[in-house]
């Protein structure tokens, strides 16, 4: 009986992805695309570590380390840290905030937010035009500091600074 349900539940998976294949298409105006959402003119681009505004000792390096991986693998540009590079990307850490998302029934912290806000620009080394540039940009991800899980601060740090790298990257994106 179990094989039976397993078949049926691995064709029911097939149609539903086939359905979704055919909803997609190439055009941008038609719906759905598969095609780079990244500018293709752009080939290099620079990323300097970002300046840090704020007490916290670190994050600006990680956060920088953390974009630069991050357009390695999801972008088709290559990074060159020369100031020849076709474009650049620059940012200054404004903010860094620990705030309680949950405490447990005899109130102590549960689980912390590290919330990072930056200002960024993405600009034009060629022409000096700013392509990209956001203000009061932030990103957060939890940590559990709590005795059992015991996460460090530390934890917290990397995982804001990786979310806030692939939210940073999202923004570089052409419109689509």
């Amino acid at each position: 009986m179990n094989g039976r349900r397993d078949a049926c539940a691995a064709i029911a998976t097939t149609g539903a992805l086939m359905l979704a294949c055919f909803g997609c298409s190439s055009d941008p105006t038609k719906g759905y695309s598969f095609a780079n959402t990244y500018e293709t003119e752009t080939r290099t681009i620079q990323v300097p570590i970002f300046q840090n505004k704020t007490f916290y000792k670190g994050v600006e390096a990680e956060l920088s380390d953390a974009i630069i991986k991050e357009v390695q693998n999801k972008t088709p540009w290559i990074i060159d840290p020369s100031p020849a590079a076709d474009t650049t990307l620059n940012g200054t850490i404004t903010s860094v905030q620990l705030r309680q998302t949950a405490l447990d029934p005899s109130g102590y912290v549960q689980e912390l937010g590290y919330i990072i806000t930056v200002d960024f620009q993405w600009v034009d080394n060629t022409t000096g035009k700013t392509i990209v540039g956001r203000r009061n940009f932030s990103s957060a991800d939890t940590f559990v500091p709590t005795r059992g899980v015991s996460e460090k601060i530390e934890y917290g740090q990397t995982s804001a600074a990786q979310r806030m790298a692939k939210d940073i990257v999202s923004e570089l994106r052409t419109n689509w």
